[in-house]
């Protein structure tokens, strides 16, 4: 076996211009895929980030029932007091939790004294939504952004300010049902305008817990949901899993669950973009696997056109057919390993070198995002893997013409 690799080694220096072809060819594909793999990967991170630390938190726990309905906002369907105790007790018993926050979801109808139209509350503790969602300060455009919010303030969203011509300091009035049906309204001061988002986002306001419990007249702590936070994210599915087990175990006087647990990649749509990148980077590294292939056996078949005579002579001698083969494998085994060698190097340090230039872009509204390019090893590792797999399998070929050629009929060969 020895002598077969230092033979195939050989090999591939007295045919440099060949092996110096594949290896290139090799070497682009895995810096094309590993530095897409990486880019792509950042932005994604970047981008979840964005919602989940902006809005709506790594999980949310509901009344059973509850995000089947949520686009009327249903207050018949909040957390009592007894089932929000229940659930922090479990949550402050889990060390993968960093925070939470207890919300009320309400619909309401804004006025400015002049006009009138629909706008949908998140109504807040401050100190535990800047804890759970530590980038919605950043979306305020305009106004304070220190402490979040206080009593007898509001967040409005831009797209009503722009419409209703809203401005910071300004009072409005927000009149709103409660789950008995009976009116109540309510003065507040403009704090400040959001940045809006896609999606149902784009008419959120916020408010202090305390002005929705006046408003709706809510006697207790209940709650629409309960938004968390996780010191990891990849923690995720592991304590969406116990959570989910957990709460989801408890069934009420019927023999129903009464919680359900959800993670953001359930509530919001922006999941299927993420789905999106991932299909990309699939379909890039399909194309890597095409690369290889095509370059490995192509420059394998030439090399046994070129070498008939070569492969006659070592035939004659009593070479096995198999250590035939096995020489010529070899060969592309060499190549895969000389060019997934030289691509990852090139790329760890592109990718190193974007990292310390701090390159920025502007995304809608977020202006001076860094790019932050970053690789996993497990990455890395099944993608040389991958490219050495496929070398080999491209030799197989090839090796197998070369390894069933008659000593006679290729010692004749001109």
């Amino acid at each position: 076996m020895f002598n077969i690799f230092k033979l195939a080694g050989r090999n591939l220096l007295r045919y440099k211009r060949r092996t110096l072809l594949t290896s290139t060819l090799i070497t682009l594909g895995v810096v094309a895929v590993l530095l897409f793999v990486s880019v792509s990967g950042s932005f994604k991170a970047m981008m979840v980030g964005q919602i989940t630390d902006s809005m709506l938190g790594h999980l949310q726990v509901h009344k059973k029932g509850y995000l089947a309905s949520v686009d009327s906002l249903p207050l018949n369907r909040n957390l009592t007091d007894k089932q929000i105790t229940k659930v922090k007790q479990l949550l402050d018993g889990n060390k993968a939790v960093a925070s939470y926050s207890m919300r009320i979801k309400l619909g309401a109808m804004f006025s400015n004294f002049n006009e009138t139209t629909n706008i949908r509350l998140n109504a807040v503790n401050p100190e535990q939504e800047m804890a759970t969602a530590p980038l919605l300060t950043k979306r305020i455009l305009e106004g304070e952004k220190e402490g979040l919010i206080k009593e007898g303030e509001i967040l409005i969203p831009e797209l009503i300010a722009r419409g209703m011509k809203v401005k910071t300091g300004d009072s409005i009035v927000l009149v709103a049902n409660n789950k008995d049906g009976s009116v109540n309204g309510q003065t507040f001061l403009v704090r400040g305008i959001l940045e809006g988002i896609s999606g149902p986002g784009g008419r959120d306001g916020v408010i202090h817990i305390k002005d929705a419990r006046s408003l709706l007249r809510i006697q207790g702590a209940e709650v629409s949901e309960i938004a968390i936070r996780l010191k990891d994210m990849e923690a995720l599915p592991k304590v969406f899993a116990s959570l989910k087990q957990e709460l989801e175990s408890i069934l009420n006087k019927m023999d129903k669950p009464v919680f359900e647990v959800h993670t953001w990649e359930k509530i919001s749509p922006f999941f299927n973009i993420a789905k999106m990148i991932d299909l990309m980077t699939l379909f890039i590294k399909i194309m890597l696997v095409a690369i290889v292939l095509v370059s490995i056996m192509n420059v394998m078949v030439m090399a046994v056109f070129e070498r008939i005579n070569e492969i006659g002579t070592i035939a004659a001698i009593g070479t096995s057919p198999s250590k035939i083969m096995g020489l010529f494998v070899a060969e592309g085994f060499f190549m895969g390993i000389l060019g997934t060698a030289i691509g990852t190097v090139i790329s760890l340090v592109a990718i190193y070198v974007m990292n310390a230039t701090q390159i920025s872009f502007d995304f809608g509204r977020q202006k001076g995002l860094l790019l932050s390019p970053t690789i996993g090893s497990n990455d890395v590792i099944s993608i040389v893997l991958i490219v050495i797999a496929i070398a080999v399998l491209a030799s197989l070929q090839p090796a197998w013409k070369a390894a069933r050629m008659d000593p006679i009929t290729a010692l004749r060969h001109v």
